[in-house]
């Protein structure tokens, strides 16, 4: 009797705990907790298998990808798939004499977004190296709604990622986001806010929530170390102890209907290696209420 009933005030404190601790650590948004496999782009290379399993040991639910490695999508989509890993989204490479290669990935991932993280090559040129200007944005912008409405007709969302460069004043109280922003059709193109490199131009990834809701159904939730004054160079962090203000982004991002995010790391990872990152990453994202 007495054995019984210490089992069952153990159970009852087990469940008190448990409960606790899921609203305490409360992933943002309540949505599973993502990440971009640049992050871990090195054991992706010797070991794409093995990593994707102990990403979802560490309690990752969804990744996005950024290659595929010497696999097909399909392949890749094999991998996923063993480790128990949703993949909403992917980064690809887009040729604008073929888009439907790009699409066929994102169908074979069973992804709903197919992202560029850079049009830049294609617009302006591998061997150009300059920030933004007001003529590359809107013929990147014309690209843009371009890829969108084929990637509309072969049935998936086509989203911009940004870096730093598109947040270069081009005059008129206007950077060049905003200008990609207004002239893309809303309906074709979404965009996916690296928050990291907003924040690192110079812009809060929380005003172009307020300002723009809907258009943003993703980010990347990326931080970097406090710079010195006439730093040009971005250092990666941990999540939590670089810079970023990710409360004040995911409250925004609430309201405006965010519907996943991707933790991603800059390097050098001086620190610790890629997978130990990534578990400091999904920590501070577990714990984090917006």
């Amino acid at each position: 009797m007495r054995s019984r009933r210490e089992f069952l005030i153990h159970a009852s404190l087990a469940a008190i705990a448990s409960s606790f601790t899921r609203m305490t650590f409360a992933n943002p948004l309540g949505k599973p907790v993502g990440i971009q496999l640049y992050t871990v782009n090195e054991p992706m290379k010797t070991d794409a298998a093995g990593t994707l399993r102990q990403l979802k040991a560490i309690g990752y639910g969804e990744v996005e990808t950024a290659g595929f490695g010497t696999l097909s999508a399909k392949q890749f989509r094999g991998l996923l798939d063993d480790a128990g890993l949703a993949c909403p989204s992917a980064h690809l490479t887009f040729d604008p004499k073929n888009l439907g290669a790009a699409f066929d990935d994102t169908h074979a991932l069973g992804a709903t977004y197919a992202v560029s993280s850079s049009l830049h090559d294609i617009v302006v040129g591998k061997d150009v190296k300059r920030e933004m200007t007001r003529d590359d944005a809107r013929r990147t912008a014309e690209l843009a709604n371009t890829i969108g409405a084929a990637a509309k007709k072969a049935g998936v969302q086509y989203a911009y990622h940004n870096h730093a460069s598109e947040f270069a004043d081009v005059g008129g109280g206007m950077v060049a986001y905003d200008i990609l922003l207004k002239e893309t059709d809303a309906s074709l193109v979404s965009f996916e806010i690296d928050c990291g490199w907003m924040t690192f131009g110079g812009r809060n990834p929380a005003d172009y929530f307020h300002r723009y809701p809907t258009r943003f159904p993703m980010i990347h939730v990326k931080d970097y170390e406090r710079r010195t004054p006439g730093d040009t160079e971005m250092r990666g962090s941990e999540l939590g102890r670089g810079v970023v203000d990710y409360k004040t982004i995911f409250a925004a991002a609430r309201k405006a209907g965010l519907k996943h995010y991707f933790a991603e790391q800059e390097g050098p990872f001086s620190r610790m290696s890629q997978l130990e990152a990534a578990r400091v990453d999904y920590a501070f994202l577990h714990g984090l209420n917006a």
